[in-house]
């Protein structure tokens, strides 16, 4: 952290500004070193400076350089940037003049690391930067911008209050109990505590899910016997002909992942192989991962031939999306009628070789999952898979707090499971951490964030 370190912020390859970022004690000496306008230094923070990169009497580039001076900076230290032409020499050549002057080479996520270090953001806002930079939805986008601008942290944050109000009153009862002004805090006043934080936890947990299928898409197997128009489905919704459509059984034998956005829903697609019977090794390999996939899958497109009858791997599958997210898709509805379809539910009928009727797959998505609901609702979602592990343990510490009231166990024994709590939802935030920990979560950002 006492160090200077340097990185390039924009992505490699050729445009038309790129934008080398320099952070800490010495940025603004270092940068210079190798800046023609020799006012740098004295000049005021949050403003722009012409001139020319050199390296001794070579000139690099002409550039404009940005002086942010601490603490009102990202990173709460002195930071410099460079914006240059966007050249991958030129750009490479400015942060290898920097490195040789005294920067450090940043790593990935250093810079929101230090801007978290240093308590400029918490670690919940840290976590939203990375969302914001990977959001591929406008709603995913609006649920980042929540998280940065500390929405999210602001209900963990109501949390720990609630749970500080009562912990220093169980101490000031324990350490000052001739204090008589202060409320005597009893079995009564834990369990209706602890009542309330369960519902408000449970919440945001429950919240937490539609917040991932924004963020991360809903994870979609298309399945179904060979030769029911699985790949064809899939090429008909991507636009592209990313699987191989013929006429001959068992032409699908690995999956085939394709990402749609429907509406602003993502759809993470896998076409599967064709589910049947089969003597051939390989195509039997595919078919059991099919059968996996229908586990693991958030929702199943069953596929269905409006020309042909249904069998009893067909009802073998219907048994088994009883208890899943699940659209049965009717296609070839351009040929004569053979199926039975008078027991079937949830069904939605198509022509993938005509794209008749395709836009209906996304409407009857969004009904199933509520996110008609969803999308006009406050998108503040807790979306880290770190911070939902994290709430999962707070609730099996209120189950031990249930068990231990009615066990009588003494209000000061209480009070170390309540701080316990405490903590857990401070590692949310990162009001506690370990540095392994920021080591795991910053490494995911790109390199000059």
């Amino acid at each position: 952290m006492n160090d200077t370190i340097a990185a390039i912020s924009t992505a490699q390859g050729v445009g038309a500004i790129s934008i080398i970022r320099v952070s800490g004690e010495d940025a603004i000496d270092i940068v210079s070193k190798i800046f023609s306008n020799k006012k740098l230094k004295e000049a005021p923070t949050h403003t722009i400076h012409y001139g020319y990169i050199k390296d001794k009497e070579e000139i690099i580039d002409e550039v404009l350089v940005s002086i942010m001076r601490a603490p009102k900076t990202f990173t709460m230290e002195d930071v410099v940037e460079i914006n240059a032409h966007g050249g991958i020499n030129t750009t490479n050549k400015i942060l290898e003049l920097l490195l040789v002057n005294g920067c450090r080479l940043a790593e990935p996520g250093e810079f929101t690391k230090r801007a978290f270090l240093n308590g400029r953001i918490d670690l919940t806002e840290a976590e939203g930067i990375m969302d914001l930079i990977n959001s591929k939805t406008d709603t995913s986008r609006e649920m980042a911008i929540n998280q940065v601008g500390g929405k999210v942290s602001s209900l963990i944050r109501d949390l720990r209050d609630d749970l500080a109000s009562i912990i220093s009153n169980i101490e000031v009862n324990i350490d000052y109990p001739e204090y008589e002004d202060i409320e005597k805090i009893t079995i009564n006043h834990i369990n209706k505590a602890i009542k309330n934080l369960e519902v408000k936890t449970t919440k945001i947990l429950k919240e937490s899910k539609n917040g991932e299928i924004f963020k991360s898409g809903i994870k979609t197997a298309i399945i179904g016997r060979p030769n029911v128009g699985k790949s064809s489905l899939l090429n008909r919704l991507i636009g592209e002909d990313k699987a191989i459509v013929t006429d001959v059984k068992g032409t699908t034998r690995d999956s085939v992942e394709a990402t749609l956005v429907i509406d602003n829903i993502i759809l993470n697609l896998i076409d599967t192989a064709g589910i049947r019977d089969t003597d051939d090794i390989v195509e039997s390999i595919g078919v059991k991962n099919s059968l996996n996939l229908i586990e693991n899958a958030d929702l199943v497109l069953f596929v269905l031939n409006y020309n042909e009858t249904l069998n009893a791997e067909d009802l073998e599958i219907l048994d088994k999306l009883k208890d899943k997210n699940y659209i049965i898709i009717v296609n070839k509805t351009d040929l004569d009628k053979k199926i039975d379809d008078s027991n079937i539910k949830n069904a939605v009928y198509v022509s993938a070789k005509d794209d008749v009727n395709i836009e209906s797959i996304g409407s009857k998505i969004k009904e199933i999952f509520n996110l008609e609901k969803i999308e006009t609702a406050d998108l503040t979602y807790l979306t880290s898979a770190r911070s939902k592990a994290i709430l999962v343990k707070v609730l099996k510490e209120i189950d031990e707090i249930k068990k231990g009231i009615s066990l009588d166990i003494p209000i000061d024994m209480i009070e170390i499971d309540l701080r316990n709590i405490w903590n857990l939802l401070g590692e949310i935030i990162g009001e506690s951490y370990d540095e392994e920990l920021l080591d795991q979560l910053f490494s995911r950002f790109c390199v000059g964030k």
